[in-house]
């Protein structure tokens, strides 16, 4: 399944264990194929380096630049398509869906209020961790 995490997923699953986690394994284990760009990489950078992360940065003994290498190696990077604007309220939303649309994703995983509350986008179905982990079961199953 081709999907893109949102950047509040990914800090989830990068800081901490739970369902953000396992979607972060499913991609580890080649179960999904997660895309990113380098906009989407860049907010990861940013938002890794707030001063409200460092300590628990410095509790699991990592760096922002590690983790931003990791994950960088653990997706595609794709670039971001040309959309034009649909979450007024949250522009960095729309690099997500720029990133979804050009990766021909089946989901964007977030936790997002704008993101979620749009439902769809172009085909793309916006999930949380645990309806996306559900689905991912689903389509698995024998």
């Amino acid at each position: 399944m081709r999907a893109v995490a949102d950047t509040n997923i990914v800090v989830s699953g990068l800081l901490w264990h739970g369902p953000p986690r396992q979607v972060l394994d499913a991609a580890r284990s080649g179960a999904i194929v997660l895309y990113t760009t380098r906009e989407m990489l860049a907010e990861l950078d940013d938002v890794l380096r707030r001063p409200k992360f460092a300590a628990r940065l410095e509790q699991a003994g990592v760096t922002p630049d590690s983790l931003i290498l990791g994950h960088a190696a653990l997706t595609t990077l794709v670039p971001a398509a040309s959309i034009g604007p649909v979450i007024a309220a949250d522009p960095d939303d729309d690099e997500v869906l720029a990133c979804a649309v050009s990766a021909q994703a089946e989901a964007i995983i977030s936790g997002d209020p704008h993101l979620l509350q749009l439902g769809e986008y172009q085909g793309i179905r916006m999930l949380t961790a645990v309806q996306f982990l559900a689905e991912l079961a689903r389509s698995s199953a024998p």
